[in-house]
């Protein structure tokens, strides 16, 4: 297996307030953010979409025509990208993210493999928001894989909790699934995993031994140790303005560059080159 580090780069995610924050919305907006990105060392972009009317913008969007249209823009500013696509919904509609994935083809997307309370609470000790479930049962990610397979997508595992990185392996013993396993570990949500870097080996004996997995850290400065606990290992690496906008020292980024040219040192600390999007491509598989 290759040691060179793939750097996934999370454009904007769906939480953050583009009103708060620097997050692209509109196709000119994701490719400025994508090109960053790519010049840093970024071969995979996973995107969201946003809706695109005047003040809608931190509002989520399945709209298959921004899909592509923001998808052909990265395209043709970063050349042999990759593109990594959002599937994640709460409840039971979720035509419009199988949709996006049966129309656009990209080359991998999430595959949300279980189910969490996505909780909250803040410094007054109220909830940060009215606590929800995020609903993954086994037939909505049966419905997703199998819209993948249609579409020749590698399913991208997001495990937000121990258990669900276990499930992962039962989708495979079950005929599921049966190609290859792309592992996330999404740490650092307040009611799932901690951004715990002591916590990488206990999940690295719980994953496919053969499969790729990186880590989606979620989180300030405090972040940054695991990032590299995760170079160290072998894993490959992601970070971007949907996780976290803070650099190790507390700076606050402004781009998506900036968080990558981080990650991406920490790849290097740990003796390991960075692939191009060609060689990222050749490391999982990825034919088209």
């Amino acid at each position: 297996m290759s040691n060179k580090a793939v750097i996934t780069c999370a454009l904007n995610g769906v939480l953050t307030d583009p009103r708060q924050h620097h997050v692209p919305v509109t196709p000119g907006e994701m490719v400025r953010e994508a090109k960053a990105a790519f010049d840093a060392g970024a071969s995979v972009m996973h995107i969201h979409l946003r809706q695109q009317e005047p003040g809608k913008g931190h509002l989520p969007s399945w709209e298959v025509s921004v899909s592509r249209e923001i998808q052909q823009a990265i395209r043709e500013a970063c050349p042999g990208v990759i593109i990594n696509h959002t599937t994640g919904t709460s409840g039971p509609n979720y035509q419009g993210a199988l949709a996006c994935v049966r129309e656009t083809r990209p080359e991998m997307a999430a595959c949300n493999a279980g189910s969490l309370n996505y909780l909250k609470v803040k410094a007054d000790n109220s909830w940060a928001w009215p606590p929800m479930m995020f609903d993954n049962s086994v037939e909505k990610v049966q419905d997703y894989l199998d819209v993948m397979k249609e579409a020749g997508t590698i399913p991208e595992f997001e495990c937000f909790d121990v258990g669900i990185v276990r499930c992962v392996g039962m989708y495979r013993q079950t005929g599921m699934y049966s190609g290859p396993l792309e592992y996330n570990f999404v740490m650092g949500v307040a009611s799932g995993m901690p951004a715990d870097p002591e916590l990488l080996p206990i999940l690295l004996k719980l994953k496919a031994p053969e499969a790729h997995w990186q880590v989606t850290a979620i989180g300030r400065a405090e972040i940054w140790p695991l990032h590299q606990r995760c170079a160290d290992l072998g894993g490959h690496l992601r970070t971007g303005l949907e996780d976290t906008f803070y650099l190790a020292d507390g700076t606050k980024v402004t781009s998506n560059g900036q968080l990558i040219a981080a990650i991406a040192a920490c790849a290097r600390r740990a003796g390991r080159e960075i692939a191009s999007p060609a060689e990222a491509r050749e490391i999982f598989r990825i034919v088209r």
